[in-house]
């Protein structure tokens, strides 16, 4: 069981800086534009600014990922291909990447840049996996959120790639890389347009028993004033259905895994990543450093809990999601 590999987000400079300095083995952010699947106004770096971080990354002997992750439009493949050319002009340690025809222009003009298949591919079977080493050569696969760690560990065993998996952050309805929700609702989706549920659809009304959310035309939540408030996402909305008010897709909580730290390294398990590039540098330096503390103790052999990071799970909640299934 090796030392895991500790993969953190990074959706500004200050961000990215911020996870370095707390303890990130790696950082993974995104170009200010459509190729990258956080495509929030404010979020993101300029080719100027991805210089800079690569090189505050690197001489502290950390990695940084460039998110080329969206899928490309029909037509259009130019600003996908500006990207991979740019990470590998800048020096990107890999690119994360979805899309098929971004991963085989990448392999076919740069064949020494590291290929990691992001978790929107959706590749969760060896047969998918050592398809997609045997066309492109791709080094890592970033697993769906949908395996129990049982799973993890047949197909960590199964295929020739390092295996990256989700160890806190915030939950999606388990369907990575094919969700249409957003675009239903907003006509602008995370696959294609890098956003999902985009706040110049959001607002927010204050009425006299608490808070209602609202998402383009549609009343995503209504929260009572004791109920801490959710962003308004369409999985992560209270709906009526058979009479009853209830979360229909997915409830507004956090994945945390730290527990299962000993089932991951035996599962065999390369990296640990942290969701989050939407998130302040406040909350990426706090997450980055409970989960350091945490890595370090495990490889001291020594057990290791984290209050601090309850506080900071959206809504106040945490799962192991898929890992443990206990749903069966």
């Amino acid at each position: 069981m090796g030392r895991f590999e500790l993969i953190c987000p990074a959706g500004t400079p200050a961000a990215l800086r911020a996870a370095v300095d707390a303890g990130a083995d790696s950082v993974y952010a995104g170009f200010r534009d459509d190729t990258n699947a956080r495509n929030f106004p404010g979020l993101n770096f300029s080719r100027r600014e991805m210089e800079q971080g690569i090189a505050y990354a690197h001489a502290r002997h950390r990695q940084v990922f460039i998110a080329i992750n969206t899928f490309a439009v029909a037509g259009n493949l130019a600003p996908w291909h500006r990207a991979i050319d740019d990470a590998a002009a800048l020096g990107a340690d890999a690119v994360i990447v979805a899309d098929y025809a971004v991963l085989a222009y990448a392999a076919r003009r740069y064949p020494d840049l590291r290929l990691h298949l992001s978790v929107q591919a959706s590749a969760s079977n060896p047969e998918a996996i050592t398809m997609l080493r045997e066309q492109f050569g791709i080094r890592r696969v970033v697993l769906p959120r949908v395996l129990d760690v049982s799973d993890v560990g047949r197909l960590c065993h199964e295929v020739d790639v390092e295996t990256e998996v989700f160890v806190f952050g915030g939950m999606c309805p388990m369907a990575e890389g094919r969700c249409a929700l957003s675009s239903y609702v907003t006509g602008h989706s995370p696959n294609r347009q890098g956003v999902c549920s985009p706040a110049s659809h959001v607002r927010y009304e204050t009425r006299d028993d608490g808070l209602v959310t609202r998402l383009g035309g549609f009343t995503i939540n209504r929260f009572p004033r004791d109920e801490q408030a959710g962003y308004p996402t369409l999985c992560k909305g209270r709906f009526v259905v058979l009479e009853r008010e209830q979360y229909l897709f997915e409830e507004p909580t956090s994945l945390n895994a730290l527990a299962l730290l000993p089932q991951l390294a035996e599962a065999g398990v390369t990296a640990l990543k942290i969701e989050g590039r939407q998130r302040g540098r406040a909350y990426i330096e706090a997450v980055v450093r409970q989960h350091r503390d945490a890595l370090d103790a495990f490889d001291r052999g020594e057990t290791w809990s984290s209050p601090e990071l309850d506080g900071l799970a959206e809504g106040g909640r945490e799962t192991t999601g898929a890992y443990e299934r206990r749903w069966r």
